[in-house]
């Protein structure tokens, strides 16, 4: 299981814009690099990212071998009302991380 960090607020006020900030080890092997063998290392990458806010998606990105390590995303929404998001990362060999994190919505 890869180390996530995700900054977000645990509460706000409802339609305040939220900055949500998510991050996720992960070493984004393109599949290209030669290894210690000097064959090219197996691609080990993530291929996808979605956000979902009570169920519903709110962002969400494919992601490419060009991606760095452990890549960073910053993406905004309105806080609508208390619930959960819920961050998942996705990608070569059957590699799937959730994590997810509440937030208090006052009138």
């Amino acid at each position: 299981m890869a180390r996530a960090l995700i900054h977000m607020p645990a509460t706000a006020r409802r339609n305040d814009v939220l900055e949500i900030r998510a991050l996720i080890g992960h070493p984004m092997e393109t599949g290209y690099r030669p290894g210690p063998d000097g064959k090219p290392a197996p691609r080990d990458i993530l291929t996808h990212f979605s956000c979902r806010y009570n169920g519903e998606v709110v962002f969400s990105a494919e992601l490419h071998p060009a991606v760095s390590a452990n890549p960073y995303l910053v993406f905004y929404t309105l806080a609508l009302e208390s619930g959960t998001l819920e961050f998942t990362w996705s990608g070569d060999n059957g590699f799937t991380q959730t994590e997810r994190k509440a937030i208090v919505v006052m009138p």
